[in-house]
């Protein structure tokens, strides 16, 4: 009797402790699906619907370079030529038709002078031949044609002249002067050491007139024209920014699929020759209603917006259109121009919601 009563006391205890834990569950489950409403008032931020030029946006990517710059060489014909002085260095600014560097004249002086005394020589050899055949070239206008020509070969004037000139023109281009204005770059000479004349010397980019270079598909082709706006950014500091157009409009299409583009830029002086660069190009697609994409939200898997409506917050349904980085079309058959839209602090409201609102 003893034992039976003793398994009946712990089946009992069993049970009761079966039922408090079912109870404690139970208060868990209650306590884990209830809505816990903000004692403060949400504060958002607001934007009047409006209806706007609603401009779509293309990115590529691109690389800076400059409309106008000059590779400058050396014309010498010399292998050898050293330069004895060089005037600048990168990053200098230069004025069209400034010296830049100078070659050693020796040898180029000689030439020149040597080459002058051969046209003397030659010009009093063809005045002998004429003399010989009784013209003076004092007369020359009433010497045959093929009698004077005859009389310079024979003479070795042309040659001579050709030579002089050559040798006139090595001398003149001893100093390397350019032909543009800009910004010196690529100057890595240095003096009394030889140098390649068949490479630039340096070059120099004007500034001033910065295009960017960039390729879209040609399915993209329709969606831009010459005219449409730009902006570039720089990869390496994206608050480095720049305005401009399309120019022009490259009418192949190569064999990856893609069209080259041309735009002409504002000068900037953070963005240099050869930087890559992140291009938006613009084009406005008429009048629509416009409001910041994170004004919409998705309820019940639609896309909504709240308005602001005396403190409280009102939801619409709305469908999204046209869209660019940062806002996108709206159509709603609840909304109307001029409602506040929530365009901020609409994470987690719901419709009849209080707010506060900051502007």
């Amino acid at each position: 009797m003893e034992r039976k009563f003793l398994s009946g006391l712990l089946i009992a205890s069993i049970f009761c402790s079966c039922g408090q834990k079912s109870n404690n569950a139970s208060e868990g489950s209650d306590e884990s699906i209830e809505t816990v409403i903000p004692e403060e008032e949400t504060e958002v931020g607001t934007e009047a619907l409006a209806t706007k030029d609603f401009d779509h946006e293309l990115v590529s990517n691109g690389r800076i370079s400059s409309g106008q710059m000059a590779e400058l060489k050396f014309l010498s014909s010399s292998p050898n030529d050293v330069p004895v002085s060089i005037f600048v260095k990168n990053g200098d600014r230069v004025s069209a038709g400034d010296a830049i560097a100078m070659l050693d004249t020796f040898q180029l002086s000689s030439s020149y002078r040597q080459a002058f005394d051969n046209l003397q020589k030659a010009y009093l050899d063809l005045q002998d031949v004429l003399i010989g055949q009784g013209y003076s070239l004092v007369d020359s206008a009433s010497i045959p044609k093929e009698t004077i020509r005859l009389a310079y070969i024979r003479s070795g004037y042309n040659n001579s002249k050709i030579q002089f000139d050559i040798a006139e023109y090595n001398l003149k281009n001893a100093v390397l002067r350019t032909p543009v204005s800009g910004i010196v770059a690529n100057l890595f000479a240095k003096t009394y050491c030889a140098i390649n004349t068949s490479e630039p010397f340096c070059t120099v980019i004007n500034e001033s007139k910065p295009e960017v270079d960039f390729k879209i598909l040609e399915n993209e082709l329709p969606l831009i024209k010459t005219g449409d706006k730009v902006k570039i950014q720089s990869y390496a500091s994206p608050d480095i920014e720049s305005v401009g157009s399309i120019a022009s409009i490259n009418p192949s299409v190569d064999k990856e699929g893609t069209v080259r583009i041309k735009a002409l830029i504002q000068p900037h002086p953070n963005l240099f020759h050869g930087m890559n660069v992140r291009i938006s190009v613009f084009r406005s697609l008429g009048k629509h209603w416009v409001t910041p994409k994170a004004a919409v939200v998705l309820r019940t898997g639609r896309p909504v917006v709240f308005t602001y409506n005396d403190g409280k917050a009102g939801w619409h349904y709305v469908k999204t259109g046209l869209e660019n980085a940062t806002h996108c079309t709206v159509t709603s058959e609840t909304l109307k121009e001029g409602d506040l839209i929530i365009v901020s602090g609409n994470e987690h409201l719901a419709d009849g919601t209080e707010v506060k609102k900051l502007w």
